[in-house]
């Protein structure tokens, strides 16, 4: 017996939820990559990247996922043999820098936990010994989606300042952009990088990189720069130079109507959004953390991040059970921990094309199969989410 039918519920942290309107914008035939506005839409986008990550420096695209965007960061800043420091909250931060050390960087690794965010006092701390300047850059998450942590980039930006260090601070805003606040001037930012998949709610394929005056200046030193990454050709006034050869066309497609509903619904519109549905899932999984069979990774409330939610699977129980009851039976799909979490966690996505009834639908499946399974847990935790929104969302 199944329940399992209509349009699958993708519940993960990426890829997300395509909105139909952004198919419908790739399903057309391919165009004169020297005209059919293909230049014109280029500018558009890049000036609405920008825009995104709030920021007067420049950005760029590439054709690929966020692993890409971080090559595309470090080599354009940095040269071999040169030290970062990589902030330790989860799995992405630490995957950055795993690519840093293959490329030649010397990675020092500011070691923290996987329930709790980075502290900015740790931080200082660390760069105030660093007196002959060795660490160059700095490398964060905002928000880690394997353990559903949200950084506070501000705060880590102080630190910085407060260190009187020079290093960049390089930031993976991949599971963040476009569904929470970043501001890259603002904050201190240097680069930041991100990827079409989640908060910009458009097919896997697209990176990002948006870099500040520092790094710009900088850029011309970097001894790791190759043809494809490299800033400097990606400047070239012809337009197929800005992705180093033929341009990714559906994709682009895709991510201007994307960016479109995103200036249509607002920026704060949309964090709000995020806000409001993340507690939702929150609510639910405090009720059923009574059980004491699951429970929040991230220790801390005001450290769980408003995109994805990691919950723990306590006493040795297998969340392979759950996630594929939830699958296979109801047809949504939840994300499975991965890193240190592997087979010890669940996580359940509420980022980017996603509403109060996607939510509360993955809920209840959710609660439905802690019933079948029997999953010890507290009783109400879909009610109470449903409590939260009508207290909330008021005509």
């Amino acid at each position: 017996m199944t329940v399992r039918a209509g349009r699958e519920f993708l519940s993960i942290p990426g890829p997300t939820t395509i909105p139909d309107a952004v198919l419908q914008a790739m399903h057309q035939p391919a165009v004169d990559i020297y005209g059919g506005g293909l230049p014109q839409m280029t500018d558009s986008i890049l000036a609405d990247l920008s825009r995104l990550f709030r920021t007067k420096g420049r950005s760029y695209i590439y054709i690929a996922n966020g692993h890409g965007a971080w090559e595309a960061a470090l080599t354009n800043v940095l040269s071999r043999g040169e030290k970062i420091l990589v902030l330790e909250s989860g799995r992405f931060a630490l995957g950055w820098g795993e690519a840093a050390d293959r490329l030649g960087i010397k990675v020092e690794i500011l070691k923290g936990d996987w329930r709790r965010a980075v502290r900015p006092a740790e931080i200082e701390e660390r760069l105030k010994k660093d007196k002959a300047g060795e660490i160059r850059a700095i490398l964060v998450a905002q928000v880690d989606t394997a353990s559903g942590v949200v950084n506070d980039i501000p705060a880590i930006s102080r630190a910085v300042k407060a260190a009187g260090h020079p290093a960049l601070l390089m930031v993976d805003t991949v599971a963040s952009l476009s569904c929470m606040k970043f501001e890259m001037d603002e904050w201190g930012i240097d680069v930041a990088v991100s990827a079409g998949q989640k908060g910009l709610m458009t097919s896997p394929g697209l990176g990002f990189v948006a870099a500040g005056a520092r790094a710009r200046a900088i850029h011309p030193k970097a001894d790791l720069r190759t043809p494809y990454w490299d800033w400097t050709a990606r400047e070239g006034e012809e337009h197929y130079m800005k992705y180093a050869g033929t341009p990714p066309e559906h994709l682009l497609f895709g991510l201007r109507k994307a960016l479109d509903m995103i200036w249509a619904e607002g920026l704060e519109n949309i964090f709000l959004r995020h806000r409001l549905l993340a507690e939702a899932v929150r609510r639910a999984v405090s009720v059923w953390s009574e059980g004491q069979a699951l429970n929040f990774n991230i220790a801390e409330p005001g450290e769980r991040s408003d995109t994805v939610t990691t919950i723990l699977m306590n006493g040795g129980r297998d969340p392979e059970q759950l996630r594929k009851y939830c699958n296979d039976k109801c047809g949504v799909v939840i994300g499975i921990g991965i890193g240190a979490l592997t087979g010890k966690a669940l996580r359940i996505a509420h980022m980017g094309h996603v509403n109060a009834p996607m939510v509360l639908g993955t809920l209840g499946a959710v609660e439905v199969g802690l019933n079948a399974l029997g999953i010890p847990h507290g009783k109400g935790g879909v009610q109470a989410a449903i409590d939260w929104l009508g207290e909330q969302v008021k005509p």
